[in-house]
């Protein structure tokens, strides 16, 4: 019995051993420099960077911060199947954002001519730029040190990229609004954002971003990626989805268009009634129309009046807001957009309710202020 029992332990002992060299050889993902990765938010650490070596080990040590996503994907399975989806050519050039350490990077230059990877991280690129070099891809690697997010992205075919989670609104927005034109991309996003990119007018995730990325594309679910396939592992898990970008394009004003959206989901689940018989909106709409010479000057100075001379200014502004809310409320009852809530509307519906607006003389953005793509998008998802 005795001697049952210590045979059982040493093959307890053995598998635990086993698994311990399984779990090193993903985090390595077949990189000749191996690192001890080591999970860090304190901020303070992050002039340490690289720390010096160990004797008994010789390898590096790296700070990874969850505050800035970075969450290295490790498992050979899940890289291969996104790359595998993906559907690259062997003439392509892909663009990834946040390549890491190089894990999903080095399989894209297996299939693709070349990768373009864009990263802030200075540590990062100096690791991606010597895992691709030991593996003899030095010749189709570009890296590029940056902010993805002021970054200009040279010619891609496709995107493929594991997302940090803090930019996935903007990036998202300055992909599939941006003019590099590509076949598709295959972004790895936290679970929850992939929800609401996927999210269709009626479902409670159904947000402002869905709206307009299905203005110009299509998205697709590929997969759900557990947590527990990351290092470090983070809170959630995440998904990857596939965006289509469409062929054919509604002919649109896009600052007009992102204004107009911005607007309805302010108050997504209230009716568009409601939304647009608040005093503070009218007015800001009056306000717009003004620059482009519609309603006349709206705003007076009142240096030097009298009592009598504001209350008449006042009783004016009024009579004019309730006559400028009588002329919105005609223009929703005329499509029948009164009763509608946004977060039912589809594209379709939008786009006639944009038209009816701006046919009437009323508009949403406000030419005074940033006219670029790439401004008016990081102004509005943020940076």
């Amino acid at each position: 019995m005795l001697h049952l029992c210590k045979d059982l332990s040493t093959k307890i002992s053995r598998l635990i051993v086993i698994r311990q060299q399984f779990l090193l050889h993903q985090l390595r993902a077949k990189s000749s420099r191996r690192f001890i990765i080591r999970d860090s938010d304190n901020e303070e650490d992050e002039e340490d960077e690289i720390v010096d070596k160990e004797p008994e080990i010789q390898e590096g040590r790296l700070h990874l911060f969850k505050s800035r996503g970075q969450h290295l994907l490790t498992n050979p399975r899940i890289l291969d199947s996104i790359v595998r989806k993906s559907n690259i050519r062997p003439s392509d050039t892909v663009l990834e954002i946040g390549p890491g350490t190089g894990n999903l990077t080095m399989k894209l230059l297996e299939a693709a001519q070349r990768v373009v990877a864009v990263e802030i991280d200075k540590r990062m690129v100096e690791i991606v730029q010597k895992r691709a070099a030991e593996l003899g891809f030095e010749d189709r690697i570009t890296v590029i040190g940056g902010d993805a997010l002021k970054a200009e992205f040279p010619r891609f075919d496709l995107v493929v990229a594991n997302i940090p989670y803090g930019i996935s609104s903007p990036l998202v927005a300055k992909l599939v609004f941006g003019e590099n034109k590509f076949r598709s991309a295959t972004l790895l996003l936290q679970k929850e954002f992939a929800r609401r990119i996927l999210a269709n007018p009626g479902d409670s995730e159904f947000n402002r971003l869905a709206a307009n990325v299905k203005l110009v594309a299509e998205v697709e679910f590929v997969m759900d990626v557990s947590k527990k396939d990351f290092v470090p592992i983070p809170k959630v898990d995440s998904s990857v989805i596939k965006i289509h970008p469409k062929e054919d394009i509604p002919v649109v004003n896009l600052n007009e268009w992102w204004a107009f959206t911005r607007t309805c989901f302010s108050k997504k689940n209230k009716t568009l009634g409601a939304i647009f018989k608040q005093k503070k909106k009218l007015m800001e709409l009056i306000r717009l129309s003004e620059t482009r010479g519609v309603e006349g000057t709206f705003e007076a100075s009142d240096d030097g009046m009298s009592s009598e001379q504001e209350s008449d200014l006042s009783s004016s502004s009024n009579k004019r807001i309730s006559s400028f809310r009588e002329k919105v409320i005609d223009i929703l009852r005329s499509g029948e957009f009164e009763g509608k809530r946004p977060s039912k509307l589809s594209t379709e519906e939008f786009l006639v309710l944009l038209s009816l607006f701006n046919q009437a003389g009323i508009y949403f953005h406000d030419q005074a202020k940033l006219n670029t793509a790439s401004d008016v998008l990081l102004a509005s998802y943020g940076s």
